[in-house]
C-alpha cells in the first residue's frame, strides 16, 4: 500500500476506524488514512460510501447522527481526538465545512463572517482576516451587506468556506464542495482551495463525488466503497487505473464491467496489488 508524501509531517492520522449507526449498523470499518501537513488529500467515492461519516467522526459531529466510534484511533499532531466534543476539536484547528446547513441564511454575508471570527481577537485582526476572505472570494465583498439566504449555491459555498477560514483552521475539511454547482464554479472553488494550500500552507482533507475535480488539486487520494478504503494513491496512479477511469472518471471501456464486479474485485484482491 502506498504512503502519502512520506517526507512530510503527518498532521492527521486515522487508524482502523469503525463507526456504527444506531448501535447496530456498521457505517465504516477499518478505515485508515494519513494527511500530511500542507497537503491536499481527497476521499472519493459514490454516495453512501462512508466519506461524510469519516469527516464527521474526525470532527466530532457523529453524536447528532446517532452514531458512535466503536474502534480505531484518530490523532491530530499525535493528540487523540476520540471522545472530544466538536468545539474542542475545532479549538485544535480541525474545521469541517458541512455538506448541508453551511450558512446562517437570515444574517448578512458580513455577519456570517463575523460569526466565524469569534476566535480572532482585536478589530484590526478581524478586519484583516475578513479582507483575506474577500481577496479569495471577491463576490462576497460585493455582497457583504446582503442577506445570505439570497445568495446563489456557489456563493453560499464560498461563504461557507470563507466562514471556516475565519475559524483559523489548521486542517480544513470541505464536504462535497462542488455538489450541485456548475462546472465553472466548481473549477473556481478547486482553484481557491489549491491556492489556500499553496499560499497559506493550509492542510485540506476533502470529500468529493466528483473525482476529476478533486484529483486535479489533490496530492493524494483514497477511494471508499461500502465503508472501506479499497484503493489509494497519487492522482496520477488513480487516474491511470482502468477501474477508476471507468467508474469514477467516466472514461475507459464503459460497459465492459458492472459496478458489482468492481466491488467483488475489491473484496478479493486489493486494486493496487
Amino acid at each position: 500500500m502506498g504512503e502519502p508524501i512520506a517526507s512530510e509531517k503527518i498532521l492527521l492520522e486515522v487508524s482502523k476506524l469503525e463507526v456504527v449507526y444506531n448501535k447496530a449498523s456498521i457505517a465504516i470499518q477499518g478505515v485508515s488514512l494519513k494527511v500530511p501537513e500542507k497537503s491536499i488529500v481527497a476521499i472519493l467515492g459514490v454516495n453512501g460510501a462512508g466519506k461524510t461519516t469519516t469527516l464527521r467522526a474526525i470532527s466530532g459531529f457523529l453524536g447528532s447522527d446517532n452514531a458512535d466510534i466503536k474502534d480505531g484511533l484518530i490523532q491530530f499532531e499525535g493528540r487523540k481526538l476520540n471522545g472530544k466534543l466538536p468545539h474542542e476539536i475545532a479549538r485544535e484547528g480541525v474545521i469541517l465545512v458541512p455538506e448541508r446547513q453551511k450558512i446562517f441564511e437570515t444574517l448578512t454575508v458580513k455577519e456570517n463572517l463575523l460569526a466565524g471570527a469569534c476566535r480572532i481577537k482585536g478589530k484590526g485582526n478581524i478586519k484583516e482576516a475578513i479582507d483575506k476572505v474577500y481577496f479569495y472570494f471577491p463576490v462576497l465583498q460585493k455582497r457583504s451587506n446582503e442577506v445570505a439566504g439570497y445568495l446563489s449555491g456557489g456563493e453560499r459555498q464560498m461563504l461557507a468556506i470563507g466562514s471556516a477560514l475565519l475559524c483559523t483552521p489548521r486542517l480544513l475539511m470541505p464536504d462535497e464542495f462542488s455538489l450541485g454547482l456548475a462546472p465553472l464554479i466548481a473549477d473556481f472553488l478547486s482553484t481557491v482551495l489549491q491556492s489556500l494550500s499553496n499560499d497559506l500552507g493550509l492542510t485540506i482533507l476533502l470529500v468529493e463525488q466528483n473525482a476529476m475535480a478533486a484529483l486535479k488539486i489533490a496530492d493524494y487520494g483514497y477511494i471508499m466503497e461500502n465503508g472501506r478504503i479499497v484503493f489509494e494513491g497519487t492522482p496520477q496512479k488513480l487516474m491511470s487505473h482502468e477501474d477508476v477511469q471507468e467508474f469514477y472518471l467516466g472514461i475507459g471501456k464503459v460497459g465492459t464491467k458492472s459496478y458489482r464486479d468492481v466491488k467483488q474485485y475489491s473484496r478479493t484482491r486489493r486494486w493496487w496489488s
